[in-house]
């Protein structure tokens, strides 16, 4: 399984928050990606959703788990392929979940961003340095929590220990909870992620000299930054998620 990146989380009172934290009900549709062996799945399935996909692009264990759980509905694929398509079918709204492999976290959290239809919750396991990045306040924002901040809100539920897994991984985890936020304009959506990308584009420098790539007149920056009381001489690591959404639809008048 190492292969595929796979580290299979076998803490039961870890797996018990991680259900708990999807506040599962009877009229919920779930879908999980990576199931696995069905070590989660169980703990999804005792709280009795209304649906439970499992996307899974080992072909052995998406057997095994047809087999072991007659309810389970179990998508043989690549869950950054396939999670579009199978949440623009549902009629209703679902909420998502799994252990994610270290490396397709990012390219996970583009496909959901992506999403016209997102989930309405989603609770995953990363890698503790992911969970620690997406959550991040200032004065540490990055790019990775101003990206994610547009469509939900972070929470860290708890941290996982390496020995928590089998196969340990080399590093700890943790179980980042995420509440997709009511969608925001076509217009802020198509200005904000260039926005973002500039703010951060080099990390150590000032908010005045990474968005003079968007504003060459330095003079009318500090003056659209003052406006917003944003000292020019702070980092983007300084700005709170509301900051930076105001500049982006600043910058894009």
């Amino acid at each position: 399984m190492r292969r595929l990146g796979q580290h299979f989380l076998k803490n039961q009172e870890v797996l018990r928050k991680i259900a708990s934290a999807l506040e599962i009900s009877e009229a919920d549709t779930v879908i999980e990606i990576g199931p696995g062996h069905g070590e989660l799945t169980r703990h999804i399935l005792d709280r009795k959703p209304q649906r439970l996909i499992a996307i899974e692009k080992d072909k052995g264990l998406a057997i095994k788990l047809a087999h072991s759980f007659p309810n389970l509905e179990v998508v043989l694929g690549d869950a950054l392929e396939e999670l579009p398509s199978i949440a623009n079918d549902l009629e209703g709204d679902y909420k998502l979940c799994g252990n994610i492999p270290y490396y397709i976290s990012g390219y996970l959290f583009r496909t959901i961003e992506n999403l016209p239809k997102k989930p309405t919750l989603s609770v995953f396991t990363v890698q503790k340095e992911v969970a620690e990045r997406i959550a991040a306040e200032p004065p540490k924002m990055n790019l990775l929590a101003a990206s994610v901040r547009f469509w939900a809100e972070p929470k860290i539920v708890s941290f996982v220990s390496k020995k928590d897994f089998s196969p340990s991984p080399k590093v700890d985890s943790a179980v980042i909870l995420l509440k997709t936020r009511p969608a925001g304009s076509p217009a802020d959506r198509e200005n904000y992620y260039p926005f973002v990308k500039a703010l951060f584009k080099q990390p150590r420098k000032t908010v005045l000299n990474n968005l003079s790539s968007l504003e060459t007149d330095k003079e009318k920056l500090k003056e659209k930054l003052e406006k917003q009381g944003i000292d020019p001489s702070l980092r983007g690591q300084d700005l709170s998620f509301s900051q930076i959404l105001e500049l982006s639809r600043v910058f894009a008048e």
